[in-house]
């Protein structure tokens, strides 16, 4: 049987809403974070982690898509070029 939060006990049921937590590079702590607004709350000092919010995924680096010809016609002119340039020598 679910069993309602005790008045005065001071207690968190459930995660924290709207918060997330990310390892600071430079210092090591981990850092409390309002997800809306972005802003940084809280660090703690001992280097653990904040209990009940969700931490960051790291962040990956997408590398640039290749540029790809847009005219119809462009791709059809450079394989002329490349034939072309074969054929003289």
């Amino acid at each position: 049987m679910a069993k309602n939060k005790e008045a005065g006990d001071d207690k968190r049921v459930g995660a924290v809403k709207k918060r997330s937590q990310v390892k600071s590079p430079v210092s090591g702590n981990w850092t409390k974070r309002d997800t809306s607004s972005g802003k940084f709350l809280d660090q703690k000092e001992d280097g653990t982690k904040f209990k009940g919010v969700r931490a960051e995924k790291k962040a990956t680096k997408k590398t640039p898509a290749k540029k790809v010809a847009t005219k119809k016609g462009a791709t059809k002119k450079v394989a002329a070029k490349k034939m072309a340039g074969k054929k003289k020598k």
